[in-house]
């Protein structure tokens, strides 16, 4: 079997994606939105979830770029990384203009 080798924007598209592809994970950056930064407990006052899976889902979106920390003892508090959301809607839009009908492989 041979190796693929992706583009790197492929790669970028894809792990933003999977980071975008879990309802909390969606309700936390639209909760962020509406917010210049928040904290963990915050979060969990809005979505009925434990701290420990809230804080799996920011590390997702923290490791996809999305998102952002500032640690501030004993708290840590989140935002979205504008220019990774921006580039992130410049990959999606490229993405969804694409033309996959002049793809033909069967």
């Amino acid at each position: 079997m041979a190796n693929i080798i992706y583009s790197d924007v492929t790669v970028n598209i894809a792990k933003i994606a999977k980071a975008l592809g879990h309802p909390a994970r969606l309700a936390i950056l639209k909760h962020l939105s509406n917010q210049s930064c928040c904290y963990t407990s915050d979060l969990i006052k809005v979505i009925p979830m434990a701290q420990s899976t809230i804080s799996q889902h920011l590390k997702e979106l923290k490791n996809a770029g999305l998102i952002v920390d500032k640690v501030e003892l004993p708290k840590i508090k989140y935002s979205i990384n504008k220019n990774n959301w921006n580039r992130a809607q410049r990959l999606f839009t490229t993405l969804f203009n694409e033309d996959f009908t002049s793809i033909s492989c069967c």
